[in-house]
């Protein structure tokens, strides 16, 4: 069986992307599961490897096949999108930020097309994007079309509702909407290798004893129920993570954005990984940003775009979840 082919974007040039990157490629650990290539710039490349004294052969190439398959190589997958003498370190730049959305575009159709397996975002930066007027281009799309997903070592948590304000969460507590989260859950985690994945879905109110967890939660988690999928809840907010991180769940549906982050963050900072789950290709990306501060230092922590490339890897190959990837 081939490895699956993942493609991960060095993000904002001018930030941490490119050197936590080839920090972790240079574990080795990715070209044991995958055939890994970047998308960017292959200047910005050799920078990052100067940077942290990795030790890598670079191939600039512009079609996918053959890539990823000698450990000693980084293939970067690079069309001229960005000038490398037109920005510097730690330092937005419109040239950054029309770069960097169009490495996400070409990631998108090279995935769109097959020729991927999986992408994954190093940080971009939304100052630079704004600046190059592209950053529409990322606003996240309405609740029920999409749903952020954090992985960290036992933790796989699900959010039904991602950046507003608490107030206009309850609102958007819908039968409908928790229903279409359960079941999107179970056919994915079932395509990467969970059989009959056990989800656990949270509460809103505390206890689960409020009106949006007996009119909306509780119908939708009987429905999926009748429909086979293996689901509880609404369980008391303060106790399903728990359940997750002790294997009683496979993944936990939660309300809002907070609710997962404090759980996710609280067992481990370091690892994070997030995932978009609705879209039509594996997307990930990584929790964290372009740390203008420490770039250049060698000090930016790989953890969390290694243990990304690993998990799109064994997703990819149905394999499931790697519990402690990074």
């Amino acid at each position: 069986m081939s490895k699956p082919v993942i493609a991960t974007i060095i993000g904002d040039p001018a930030g941490i992307g490119p050197e936590v990157v080839v920090k972790a490629l240079a574990t080795g650990k990715p070209y044991e599961i995958s055939r890994p290539v970047l998308i960017g710039c292959t200047e910005a490349v050799e920078q990052a490897l100067e940077i942290t004294g990795a030790s890598f052969k670079v191939n600039k190439v512009t079609e996918i096949d053959g890539v990823g398959e000698n450990p000693g190589e980084i293939d970067v997958y690079d069309t001229g999108r960005l000038d490398p003498n037109a920005y510097e370190l730690g330092v937005e730049s419109a040239a950054c930020g029309k770069a960097t959305a169009d490495w996400l575009k070409e990631g998108e159709e090279l995935a769109l097309a097959g020729k991927v397996d999986a992408v994954i975002m190093a940080p971009i930066n939304t100052g630079s994007m704004k600046m190059a007027n592209v950053l529409d281009q990322i606003i996240p799309p309405e609740p029920g079309s999409t749903y952020l997903t954090l992985l960290n070592g036992p933790l796989r948590v699900v959010h039904l509702t991602d950046h507003m304000p608490l107030k206009d969460v309850s609102g958007l507590i819908t039968k409908e909407l928790v229903h279409g989260a359960i079941k999107l859950i179970h056919d994915s985690f079932t395509a990467w290798g969970t059989a009959n994945p056990k989800i656990g879905v949270s509460g809103f109110n505390c206890h689960a004893m409020g009106e949006e967890d007996a009119t909306e939660i509780v119908p939708a988690v009987e429905q999926a129920k009748a429909e086979g999928i293996n689901v509880e809840g609404p369980v008391a907010p303060d106790t399903v993570f728990r359940r997750c991180v002790d294997e009683q769940y496979d993944v936990v549906l939660c309300m809002y954005h907070d609710q997962g982050h404090i759980a996710l963050k609280t067992w481990k900072f370091s690892g994070n990984c997030a995932m978009t789950l609705g879209l039509p290709y594996l997307s990930l990306s990584v929790a964290h940003g372009t740390a203008f501060d420490i770039v250049g230092k060698n000090i930016a922590d790989p953890d969390m775009i290694l243990n990304s490339m690993l998990q799109a890897a064994s997703f990819s190959a149905g394999t499931g979840f790697i519990k402690q990837a990074a």
